[in-house]
């Protein structure tokens, strides 16, 4: 079995740097698992394990994604219908033309002030503002492109629910995490999830300012709301499955996630060539998925290190997370560590780690 050395230096490093006090890193390769561990802390005193429960953040959106698309696979939405067909109050203040296919490519144009939004007040009512946000101005949805951090998770998770008759968590675990066998994954924690994992639930700390001080906390209180863009949370390993799944047209460990011309439908190019306004850079996505983007030149933010091959695809996490696969390789890769050490620290802390992955592996 190959080693990762290079690649577990990394993180051990980032330890001893104060970036983060604890790390997961999970590896596979054609279905043969060649890394599954962890180290550190998970919190204060708590050493970081395998099973731990991390913060993905944003890493997780996929799941959504990969809801919607199973929905679109059984004729239960269209990917160019407008989210106001399933969502009447959705389509006010110019919002009546974006369609799913925009939301799932930040092309809609409705960032709003939700996406600043950092635990305060009731997250609630985010959806009905979400809903009720203006249309950016002089945005022709699907001509300009800008990702939205929450806002246009929130419309998704509305038009999965009702396009389902689920509420969102309960379809995404029902219909992606088990099927995938990610039974200790979820994008809403339940309600009795803070006592029931213990100490298996890892935090999440920024230190950026030579201290660790604890965020996201609101994301695991009794009784949190599901955020469908920025909630999930588990294993490393078990963000590494869905993608292994993927992978595999479509077959998770417990029952069939999508079919083969879904997985293919969701993975390639919907968006190419422009510019991204919240990142001013320019990036290629998919459904829900970024593609891999380093032929722009700069690493383009939740990029997959320098030596993935173009058909790579995945989602990172702010400043904690990425999970990927890349089907030329057959490589799937999903790391997360539990330090927020400021953007250019992250950028470049998992720009070292993919290209050590890469190299360890011999496949660069």
């Amino acid at each position: 079995m190959e080693s990762l050395d290079r690649a577990v230096q990394v993180l051990e490093e980032g330890v001893a740097q104060g970036q983060h006090p604890g790390a997961q890193l999970y590896v596979s390769r054609r279905g043969q698992v060649i890394a599954d561990l962890a180290l550190g802390e998970a919190s204060p005193g708590v050493p970081m394990a395998v099973d731990s429960l991390t913060h993905w953040l944003s890493a997780g959106k996929p799941l959504l994604a990969v809801a919607a698309v199973q929905l679109w696979e059984r004729g239960l939405l269209h990917l160019d219908q407008p989210v106001a067909d399933i969502v009447p109050e959705f389509g006010v203040r110019g919002k009546d033309a974006i369609t799913v296919r925009h939301v799932l490519t930040h092309t809609g144009g409705f960032r709003s002030v939700v996406d600043l939004y950092r635990g305060r007040g009731p997250v609630e009512e985010l959806p009905a503002r979400v809903f009720q946000a203006r249309l950016e101005r002089d945005w022709v949805p699907g001509r300009r492109a800008a990702y939205h951090i929450l806002s246009g998770w929130f419309a998704l998770g509305e038009v999965v629910a009702r396009a389902s008759g689920l509420p969102v968590c309960e379809y995404v675990r029902r219909h992606v995490l088990l099927p995938a066998g990610m039974e200790d994954s979820w994008l809403r924690l339940p309600d009795d999830g803070a006592a029931g994992y213990g100490d298996r639930l890892a935090g999440l700390y920024d230190t950026s300012r030579g201290r660790t001080t604890p965020r996201y906390q609101w994301l695991s209180a009794a009784g949190a709301p599901c955020v469908p863009g920025a909630g999930a949370r588990g294993p490393a390993r078990q963000l590494g499955r869905l993608y292994e799944a993927l992978l595999a047209g479509g077959e998770g460990v417990q029952g069939r996630v999508l079919g083969p011309a879904a997985v293919e439908a969701m993975v390639a190019r919907h968006r190419v060539g422009l510019c991204d306004e919240t990142f001013d850079a320019p990036m290629d996505w998919g459904l829900g998925v970024i593609a891999d983007n380093k032929h722009y030149g700069d690493p383009a933010p939740y990029g997959y290190g320098p030596h993935a091959s173009p058909r790579a695809f995945g989602h990172g996490g702010n400043q904690s997370s990425v999970g990927y696969a890349d089907p030329e390789h057959g490589l799937v890769v999903a790391a997360v560590v539990n330090g927020m050490p400021g953007p250019e620290a992250h950028q470049q802390r998992f720009e070292r780690l993919n290209r050590a992955i890469w190299e360890d592996l011999g496949v660069s």
